[in-house]
């Protein structure tokens, strides 16, 4: 049996290896997401298993059953020797009854999980996702999704849809939040919880969520809350007029004063104000004399005669509020992976069936590392990259001319990359500051125009050719003399002035 002070070594050594490993795995970088992941996780399971073994060195250290403080009374008394040699008899029995016996070193323990972190494998699957998660890279909401359009009141939208606006939980009225809402609330937030734990399992949830709940509160108390605006009583609750009973005699008499100031006078008593004229003023008429607590609760209105009923209400929305706040940090914390995976929903709708299946099947053989950004592809003959990051095919690069280049020295000596670009040049901002700094004009005259002076030269020929095209009055403008001859307008003045005309 193991003593109380070769437990205490025994977990001294396991927390200080915990410890040197725990900073070896600091140290190893990650190079894709799910590296980071396991890396992660593999840090949470040996700080849960340093935290276990302090508490169990507490508790020994504590000795409560005084054990401890016995075993070592016996190895400093007198009787030392007689103790040491009789443990040395039970450790040779031991040995005796189990000859075959093998121990592991603790050493060798942490050796394999320095050579498992060495060789860390892409593929390895050290913390469950389902396939829709992508190993944390998407969010798998598709049953909070079914749970939130079944509720009562809630427009029918696409999953698309949902994951844009499902933390616009302040757009939905408050008296649409009932039990069902509680429960769709819940599973949300237990999910996304579950997603963080296993994404981020170093992250303190419950610091966090201690922080949120303390400005939740301060935000309930002022009536600040998104979604939940302060509810306005006091004086506006009871209106009516408070009328005097002592001037009256009987009912018939409170009868005379008719519908509207009987009923005024009920509400401000917190009393029912309906039934018939004689009703009103029997009601009325039995409170003369006697305490609001004297009357019977059948008489009050069914809105203030239960308040416990209230508070229980209320307290049903501040929890639903209180989750509220929860979730909304937990969307903020999750902000990429909803990014991504809104992103990654489009994209999966773009495709064909045969392409999705492709696809699926690409990612069964190939489960490569998760970010693809940081690595750069094979591209040895410069091919532009398509939507997924990968070159697009040689022959789709020929077929869009984009092996041939075009500049221009109106842009700027700009370059463009295939004809349909070049083409679209000419009507975009660059290619017309262009022209304007050189005073032309950009239109359809000067297509396909690239040189400054072909430009200018087309400028000054088409300046011409409107000269020649113009219309001048002296030369070409007719007058008729009295004799009718036709003349222009030069000739015309010059025989006017000669009085020859």
């Amino acid at each position: 049996m193991e003593t109380i002070l070769e437990q205490q070594r025994r977990i001294h050594e396991e927390r200080e290896r915990i410890i040197d490993s725990m900073v070896k795995e600091t140290l190893h970088t990650a190079k894709s997401q799910r590296e980071q992941i396991n890396k992660d996780t593999r840090l949470k399971l040996l700080l849960d298993r340093s935290t276990q073994g302090a508490a169990e060195l507490l508790e020994l250290y504590e000795d409560r059953d005084g054990q401890r403080l016995d075993e070592m009374q016996a190895l400093h008394g007198p009787n030392a020797f007689n103790e040491f040699y009789y443990r040395l008899k039970g450790v040779r029995e031991f040995h005796k009854k189990h000859p075959n016996e093998i121990t592991v070193p603790m050493s060798i323990e942490f050796e394999e999980l320095d050579k498992a972190r060495e060789a860390a494998d892409d593929r390895a699957v050290l913390v469950d996702f389902t396939d829709e998660e992508g190993y944390g890279k998407y969010l798998d909401l598709h049953k909070c999704y079914e749970s939130f359009i079944n509720l009562k009141g809630i427009p029918k939208m696409d999953y698309i849809t949902y994951l844009t606006t499902f933390d616009k939980m302040f757009d939905i009225p408050k008296e649409r939040k009932n039990v069902k809402y509680k429960e769709y609330l819940h599973n949300l937030v237990e999910y996304m919880e579950s997603y963080i734990s296993r994404v981020k399992p170093l992250l303190d949830l419950h610091e966090e969520m201690s922080k949120v709940l303390e400005d939740f509160s301060k935000q309930w108390e002022s009536g600040n809350f998104p979604g939940w605006p302060k509810e306005t009583s006091g004086a506006l609750a009871h209106t009516g007029a408070y009328l005097d009973l002592s001037a009256f005699s009987s009912a018939e008499e409170l009868a005379s004063l008719g519908l509207d100031r009987l009923k005024s006078a009920l509400m401000a008593l917190n009393l029912k104000c309906g039934g018939t004229l004689d009703e009103r003023a029997m009601r009325l008429y039995n409170t003369k004399g006697k305490q609001i607590e004297e009357l019977d609760p059948s008489m009050f209105t069914k809105q203030k005669a239960d308040k416990s009923t209230k508070g229980k209400e209320a307290e049903k929305q501040k929890d639903i509020a209180e989750l509220e706040s929860w979730a909304y940090k937990l969307i903020e914390m999750l902000s990429e992976q909803r990014a991504s995976t809104r992103d990654n929903i489009q994209r999966k709708q773009a495709r064909t069936g045969d392409e999705r299946d492709d696809s699926d099947d690409e990612n069964a053989l190939s489960d490569d590392s998760d970010d693809d950004d940081d690595d750069v592809p094979y591209n040895p003959k410069n091919l532009p990259l398509g939507w997924d990051g990968k070159p697009i095919p040689y022959w789709l690069y020929k077929l869009h001319g984009l092996n041939l280049y075009y500049s221009c020295e109106i842009c700027g000596n700009q370059t463009y990359r295939g004809p349909k670009a070049f083409q679209r040049h000419f009507a975009e901002w660059r290619h017309a500051h262009g022209m304007r700094c050189l005073g032309i004009p950009n239109t359809a005259h000067f297509a396909n125009v690239t040189s400054i002076k072909d430009a200018q030269t087309l400028w000054e020929r088409i300046k011409a050719g409107k000269d020649s095209e113009r219309w001048r009055p002296d030369a070409e403008e007719e007058y008729e003399d009295s004799a009718g001859n036709v003349i222009n307008k030069k000739v015309y003045e010059d025989l006017k002035r000669q009085d020859l005309l």
